[in-house]
């Protein structure tokens, strides 16, 4: 019998150590700075672990395709609320061998193991319009067909094969459009027509609020460029290099902005590339307790658009025994290389006053997918939640009266005795409790102003209504309405007394259609207005003010060429 079990761990033992190397392992993630790339252009491999591998990486397999120019391993350690996080980096600057679809093999590191990832390598020429240009613009738009609203990717990239300093660049400029940059610039090496540049790449993300023939306006680098041949001073460290001022443009890119397409029916127009919807309940829907909230989150994940176009996700629900308090939704932004991810995330806890079965209608988001130029609907079904409990009987409470009137002398006695003892400690209560009110009106005679707090939160409500009146003024076109509830709102905010002040105050979508409104309310002939698009832009420019918490980088990857 020992003999056999015996016979069985040597057995399964070897089983048990791949499985313990498996449960075990450290993961390792590959990423690409950027893909597609140009087989003369160089790009970045990243391999990152959060723990040590089990050895150091071979990366021999990458050179059948690629060539390695150039690596580096880094590490950080920190220690945050009592726990410590570790990352490791191998970062491989890497220029592809051939053109077509490459898989980037995995990696080994001793017994831990990375994922394979792809990589598209095109040989696509760079046009230029001298060959003997040092300094030269190119720019990229994309997709090909763009509708109104909808994210228009804005590529630029400067090449060099002299030394710039004090680079300065303008920014892009389209009419009635929003414009948003993207992550920070990415620099990598190409090689054309024989001649090594060095490429610096930035992008955007422009989102056209009207159809029609638009343009982007060329931007402009103005910098110093050092003088390869000049001739130094004896004392050269001490003195700045000689440099001439060099300024180039890029060249204008015009669009043609398609209006949303016929067989588009949903009332509210959401052009994207993708969009996801998802609900979370705060416990179990099948057994919702009587008088106890249950909280329901839905969250919306949209690529391709700003935060400020994201619809309205939870209705008001109409049900005499369940009563719904909505929470104020949360708007967020993701800015990534391919562009940008926008976040609507909306709250409402449920009470329940009935026993029974309650049935919310579903939710239905149209949009337009700018990829297929098809219309989907991204859909949570309808939800039955189910509440459990009872009031108590009629026959329970006889029950208890009855109980309670065969009580015996004895404890009638008791209870008799403990009134008393009652009543008296109620009155020395009564006492001290008029000796604290007492102490309380002195002390707050002594110090009286404490309404800073009340007045900032009066001022938070106010302002709270007054943007619930433009909405529904908005809602109803109604521009007398829309105006007082501005007013108000720029007299909180701005401390404006007039549409014209307020405008100067916000960004240029908002402040022209506040101009608008002015020129409509004054107008010789009354026209009709729509409210619509004012409510929009005044949303998209609270989400801004939110999103725009982070300092402007600006220039500054230019001033490190």
């Amino acid at each position: 019998m020992n003999i056999l079990k015996f016979q069985l761990i040597l057995l399964w033992f070897p089983v048990f150590l791949l499985f313990n190397q498996a449960v075990f392992a450290v993961e390792i993630t590959a990423t690409l700075d950027r893909n597609p790339v140009n087989i003369n252009t160089s790009f970045q491999l990243t391999y990152t672990a959060t723990q040590s591998p089990d050895d150091d990486p071979d990366f021999s397999p990458l050179k059948n395709n690629f060539e390695i120019l150039k690596q580096s391993r880094r590490s950080n350690s920190s220690w945050i609320n009592g726990q410590s996080t570790k990352t490791i980096q191998w970062i491989l600057n890497v220029m592809a061998k051939q053109t077509g679809h490459l898989l980037i093999p995995a990696i080994a590191f001793g017994d831990d193991v990375s994922k394979p990832i792809s990589i598209e390598v095109s040989n696509k020429v760079v046009a230029k319009q001298n060959n003997a240009e040092d300094l030269f613009f190119e720019v990229e738009v994309s997709p090909k067909t763009i509708y109104v609203q909808s994210q228009v990717l804005y590529t630029l990239r400067l090449y060099r094969r002299v030394q710039v300093t004090q680079a300065r660049l303008t920014e892009p400029k389209m009419s009635d459009a929003v414009i948003e940059k993207l992550t920070e610039d990415s620099t990598y090496n190409t090689v054309i027509n024989g001649v090594a540049y060095v490429v610096t790449e930035r992008k955007y993300a422009f989102f056209p609020q009207k159809s029609g023939v638009s343009t982007i306006e060329p931007l402009v680098l103005t910098a110093d460029i050092v003088m390869p041949n000049a001739r130094q001073h004896l004392n050269g460290f001490f003195n700045r290099p000689t440099t001439k001022t060099k300024r180039i443009s890029s060249k204008a890119i015009t669009l043609d902005i398609l209006p949303p397409p016929d067989s588009f029916k949903a009332s509210h127009w959401l052009p994207a590339e993708r969009v996801r919807i998802k609900e979370k309940w705060s416990g179990d829907i099948a057994k919702m307790k009587l008088g106890e909230p249950l909280t329901r989150t839905i969250t919306l994940h949209v690529k391709g658009t700003t935060a400020a176009q994201l619809p309205e996700l939870l209705g008001v629900t109409l049900s005499n025994g369940l009563k719904s308090y909505p929470d104020q939704p949360l708007l967020k932004e993701e800015k990534e290389a391919d562009g940008i991810i926008a976040f609507r995330e909306e709250k409402v806890a449920y009470i329940p006053s009935k026993p029974g079965n309650y049935t919310l209608p579903a939710i239905e988001i149209p949009w337009f997918n700018s990829r297929t130029q098809r219309m989907e609907i991204a859909r949570i079904p309808e939800t039955t939640v189910t509440t459990i409990g009872a009031i108590a009987s009629v026959e329970n409470v006889a029950a208890n009266n009855t109980t309670v009137a065969k009580t015996s002398p004895v404890i009638v006695e008791a209870l008799d005795t403990q009134k008393k003892e009652k009543k008296l400690w109620m009155g020395l209560s009564l006492f001290l409790s008029l000796c604290w009110l007492i102490t309380l009106v002195f002390l707050f005679r002594k110090q009286k102003p404490q309404k800073i707090e009340s007045s900032a939160d009066a001022k938070e409500m106010s302002l709270q209504e007054t943007i619930k009146k433009l909405k529904h003024a908005c809602a109803d076109n109604d521009q007398l309405a829309a105006k007082n509830a501005l007013l108000v709102w720029g007299k909180i905010k701005f401390n404006s007394n007039s549409l014209s002040e307020i405008s100067s105050h916000c960004q240029a979508q908002l402040r022209d259609e506040i101009n608008c409104l002015n020129k409509n309310l004054y107008a010789e002939q009354t026209t009709s207005w729509e409210g619509k698009k004012l409510f929009q832009f005044y949303s998209e420019n609270k989400v801004r003010e939110k999103v725009s918490i982070k300092t402007d980088d600006g220039l500054d990857p230019l001033y490190k060429l």
